[in-house]
């Protein structure tokens, strides 16, 4: 069973939905035990990364998400979140990845980043059988750096993590639900993770 955890950010339904197109079954929750028993944990999210640690916090969700022992995979906010620290807010995150979440400054290229971008430089199991430079829908205005937690790569404005990875932990910062067919494989390689 797929738990997706269920807080206060937009996008989770969508989420769903994607799982369901590929014959997967999932619950969207926030209780603790679902969450800690639940095959797989997706943290997806669109929304502002203070409010959406405070949230965390007060459900405890916090200290849930950073000791899952099972694969976890945090998607663009929830990406976000499992960094050092956002500069959205001024925010402490989960800490899970060594690595901070930046806003992005340009005066060439406008802000938020809204459309398709190429990733590359894959180094993760989530993105076997993709042909290399493959397009995902993305939606930011911040983005974590790179780090020695990065498995793929992208580039607007500079370059930086499109996905991150440390044990159990996978992350992206683009929209794989909204992404057709090359998102659908990145989460059924989630999926298939043991």
């Amino acid at each position: 069973m797929i738990a997706i955890i269920k807080y206060n950010a937009g996008n989770v339904q969508s989420v769903q939905y994607a799982l369901q197109r590929i014959g997967v079954d999932s619950v969207v929750t926030d209780d603790e035990t679902i969450i800690r028993h639940a095959d797989k944990v997706i943290f997806p999210g669109v929304g502002h990364a203070q409010s959406a640690m405070q949230y965390l916090k007060e459900k405890e969700l916090d200290k849930l998400i950073v000791s899952l022992q099972q694969p976890a995979l945090g998607i663009c906010l929830g990406l976000q979140l499992m960094c050092s620290h956002s500069e959205e807010g001024d925010t402490d995150c989960l800490g899970i990845f060594d690595t901070p979440v930046k806003l992005f400054s340009s005066d060439r290229l406008k802000v938020p980043q809204i459309g398709w971008n190429n990733i590359y430089d894959y180094q993760s199991v989530l993105f076997d059988g993709l042909e290399d430079q493959a397009f995902m829908y993305t939606v930011h205005s911040y983005y974590a750096a790179l780090s020695k937690d990065t498995t793929a790569t992208t580039d607007y404005i500079l370059p930086f993590s499109a996905a991150l990875q440390k044990n159990n932990f996978y992350a992206v910062q683009f929209h794989p639900e909204k992404s057709g067919i090359v998102g659908e494989t990145i989460l059924k390689n989630f999926i298939q993770i043991t």
